[in-house]
This record gives C-alpha cells, structure tokens and sequence, in this order.
C-alpha cells in the first residue's frame, strides 16, 4: 500500500536511533513480563482468568486500557472529532459514567458470584449453563471468534497507521511488527501477562493524554483553548454547541460506546477474574477515573482536527481519510519526543485491548467449542489449542487489517453484533430469574440479525454503523422479557443452582418471584 508519504517532520539519525532505541526497550519489557508470567499460565484456569486472584488496581488499569485502543485515538477522535466538534464529550462522560462506573456498580458483584457458582470461565459457558443450552455455548463461541476480528483488525489499522507516520515503518511492516510483539508476550503468559502489562500501560496512557492535550491545544492552528473555540466557531457554530451538528448520530454513538462494553465478553471477563467482592468498589472508582482522563484526551483533541488541515480532510489515495487526522497532526505539529511518547500511549493502549480480544476469542473455540463438545479432552491439549488459536487469531486480524477499510466502520459492526448478541440475554440472566431458554435465544438472534442485516442492507454505510450497533443492543432489551413472559419458565431446582437457593426463597417471599411468574411445580 501507498499512504501519504509528504510528512513535514523528518528525524535526525541519532533522534532515529533513540526512537527506535525506547520503543525497543518497551517490547523487552513486554517479553520480560510474558516469560515472567509463563509459570503462572500451566494451566486453562490461569491462562484464562489468573485463577481468579486479580487485585483492584490492576483489574481497573485491565478494564480501562481493553476499553480504549489506537481505535479511539485514530479513528474515533478524528472521524468522531470532525463531525461533531466539541459535542463529541457527551461521549466522554456516557463512556466513564455508563460504560465504566454503572457497570462496575450493575455486573461485577453478581457476574462474579454466579460464574464462580457455575463454574462458568466465558461469556457463552456462563449463558449455556444460566439456560440450560448447550447450543448457546456453540452459537455464542461462534459469534465472539467470527465478530471480534473485525475489531481487533481495527486496532491493529489505527496502530500500523501511525506508526508509519512516526517512525517512517511500511504500514505492512508495522503490522507484522505488532502481531508478533501480541503473540509472543500473550501466548506465554496469558491473562495474567495481560494484566501486568495493562498497568504499565495504563501509566503510559495517563501521562501521553495529559501532554497530547497540552501540545494540541498550544499547537499554532489553535492557539489556546479560547482561541481554538473561536476558530472551530467560526467553521461552524454547531461545532462548539452542546448538542453539535447531528444530536441523534451523536446518541448513537454514546449508546454503541457506553452500553456495548456490557455486552463484550472481553469487557466482561475482568469480573470474572477480579479478586474478591471487596476489590469491586475500588475498581469501579479507579477504572471510570480513568476512562475520563483517557477519553476526554481523545475526543477534546480530536475536535480541534478540522483547524490543523484547513478544514479540508486529508486525502489518502485522493480520498478523504479521517484515519490519518490524528497520526498527521502528531507527525506534523507536535515535537518528535511528543509523538514518540503518544506513539508508546497509542502502543499501550492498543495492546492491552488485542491480548484481550484474542484471548476472548481463542477460549471461544478452545473452551467452549472443544472442551464443550469432547468433556474429557485433556488439559494440556486445551492449553496447546488455547495458544495455537492466540496466534491463529493474531494472523487472521492481520489478514483482515490488510484491506483497505475505516476504522469506525469495522469497530462500530463489531461492537455492535457481539454486544447486540450478548447484552440482554446476560443482564436479564443476572437479574431475573423469570427469563427463559426462549427468550435468551430471541435476545440473541434479535441483536445478531438487526445488526448484521441492516448493516448490509446500507451496504455498511459508516454513518448508519453506529446507530444500526445502537438498536441491536436496545431492542433485545424488550425482547427478552416479551419472549419470557410467554414461554416456560425454568424449574425451582434450576434456579436455586444457578442463583443460590437463599436467592431463590428470598425473591420468593417478597413476591418477586412466584409460582404465578411461572416456576416449575
């Protein structure tokens, strides 16, 4: 591929060397804390999960550095940043307060508790044995290895895209570089590398944000924040309104962003890893402070794009990119030890969100697929399967990453269909004991089929993407309890199993779950 080879900044050799010299120390540390990790991963359980013995700290740093990736620094803050200008921090707040605090506060206690009673490691074990549904199990697998890959070859794009922009590295080659750096560091330590590398990281991330906005908002184009404003104002007025030039296209994308990581088993998976219950509250303050710092860093920077290219988008291949908005400002107007630093932000954040999504997606065939359909298969073989599947996954998102294609686009339909899938079947299966087999199946298929048929109905048209992912997750919500209301509720027995029978007579005598609600006799 050919990309926008005219770059204002060029590096002296020595600057070259030191880049190159930092970024290389950054990769040892990686391997470092992948071997460092290996002894702990022998087996599924804490490959996987850590064997359930993660602290608050490093659970929140896990949370947060999976929830922002290079997606939300090159594709979401440019893309996000020009079409609605500063109105684009209603999303900061619905991704801190909805997406990090309220679900913290909803699903960690209680997702927690019910997969340690069901001996329940991913999203679709949890599902299969909440409804006594093996082919929940099957289905949900299937959805989380097929539709995360988009998402990961998101990541991987906004990555390589600025790599090549800092570092003057082939995007191909960049590619290649940073698949390799996940798979090794993954494939030996498994979760428990993932987590010591995401507090680190999310160190990095802090640090990067607060000099990016110091350095974007001092950069000429802008002048000062008053000044800034003034000018985006000037552009367009709706650009510094609350509300912003698209009020419904925005609620879209605070719903699609807030909401979906309720859905995402990635996102889900630091509850069932966490500690203990005590360990929940800190990590729910932790996590959304740190959503706020990270994402306002994005969305405010990526507001002010419009004023760094004259208003005109910058152009790849003599079409309009906004994939390149955020690499070309920092490339073009910021010191290069500044877009060495926001490089390594960018890195941190991106790696911590792919360990999570492979990992997710290899247990998908692995856990739920083999150990589901063979019981006796033996633990080494899973282990094997888990770490040939990490690096198969890595490959296949690199494959994908190769095409041309928007960033926003790809991570919007992901998120979107695995949310849309999973949010309301796994909420209800929490919180009411009253959902059925019957409605956990509408839930699902009503998310998998608004999602992906109106998606290629618009021929996956990125202005609709986000809010087609908006309705996929909103409208199961309705769909489960309609669907359950109607259809045969699950046995006394069943419910006392998965919700604990002091739950079960409890809920009983306050009349909120009775025989007229459909208990079995």
């Amino acid at each position: 591929m050919e990309y926008v080879k005219a770059l204002n900044f060029t590096a002296g050799r020595g600057e070259g060397r030191m880049k190159f010299f930092i970024l290389g120390l950054y990769f040892a540390v990686l391997i470092v804390i992948g071997f460092y990790s290996l002894k702990k991963s022998r087996d599924v359980g804490g490959f996987f999960l850590g064997n359930r013995t993660v602290g608050p700290w490093i659970s929140a740093f896990a949370y947060g550095t999976t929830y922002f990736s290079a997606v939300i620094f090159i594709g979401y803050a440019g893309k996000v940043g020009w079409g609605f200008g500063l109105s684009d921090l209603w999303i900061v707040i619905g991704n801190a307060f909805i997406g990090c605090f309220l679900a913290w506060k909803v699903l960690a206690r209680p997702t927690r508790e019910m997969t340690v009673r069901l001996n329940a490691m991913t999203m679709p074990e949890f599902l299969a044995a909440r409804y006594d549904s093996p082919a929940l199990r099957t289905v949900g697998a299937l959805l989380i290895f097929i539709f995360l890959v988009p998402y990961s070859a998101s990541v991987y794009m906004g990555l390589s895209y600025l790599f090549e922009q800092v570092f003057q590295i082939d995007f191909a080659t960049a590619l290649i570089i940073m698949a390799a750096l996940t798979a090794v560091y993954l494939v030996l330590g498994g979760y428990i590398a993932v987590t010591l590398t995401d507090f680190i990281q999310g160190l990095i991330m802090i640090g990067g944000v607060f000099i990016l906005i110091y350095y974007v908002i001092t950069a000429p184009p802008i002048g000062g924040l008053v000044t800034g404003i003034s000018r985006l104002a000037a552009i367009n007025p709706r650009l510094v309104s609350p509300v912003g030039p698209n009020w419904f296209a925005l609620l879209s994308l605070v719903i699609l962003t807030s909401l979906g990581p309720w859905g995402l088993p990635q996102m889900v998976q630091k509850f069932y890893a966490i500690k203990d219950e005590r360990s929940i509250w800190p990590a729910t303050v932790v996590s959304t402070l740190f959503a706020l710092i990270i994402a306002t860093g994005a969305y405010f920077t990526g507001a002010f794009g419009r004023l760094f290219f004259n208003n005109q988008m910058p152009l790849l291949n003599g079409q309009p990119n906004p994939d390149l908005i955020m690499p070309q400002i920092i490339n073009q107007y910021l010191p290069s030890w500044v877009g060495l630093l926001l490089l390594l932000l960018v890195l941190a954040a991106s790696m911590s969100t792919l360990a999570s999504l492979v990992l997710v997606s290899s247990s998908a065939v692995a856990i739920d697929l083999v150990q589901g359909s063979v019981p006796h298969v033996s633990r080494r073989t899973v282990m094997a399967l888990l770490r040939f599947l990490c690096a198969f996954f890595i490959g296949l998102s690199v494959y994908i990453a190769l095409k041309p294609t928007i960033i926003l686009v790809l991570m919007s339909l992901s998120w979107g269909t695995v949310a849309g899938a999973f949010l309301a079947p796994y909420l209800y299966g929490l919180y009411w004991p009253r959902t059925t087999k019957a409605g956990a199946w509408a839930g699902l298929l009503s998310g998998l089929i608004i999602s992906l048929g109106l998606a290629f109905y618009y021929h996956l048209d990125g202005s609709v993407i986000p809010t087609i992912g908006s309705l996929a997750m909103i409208i199961p919500l309705g769909v489960v309890p309609l669907v359950s209301l109607v259809t045969p509720a699950f046995s006394r027995e069943h419910l006392a199993r998965v919700f604990g029978p002091g739950r079960v007579s409890t809920a009983t005598t306050k009349g909120l779950v009775t025989d007229d609600l459909g208990f079995g006799k």
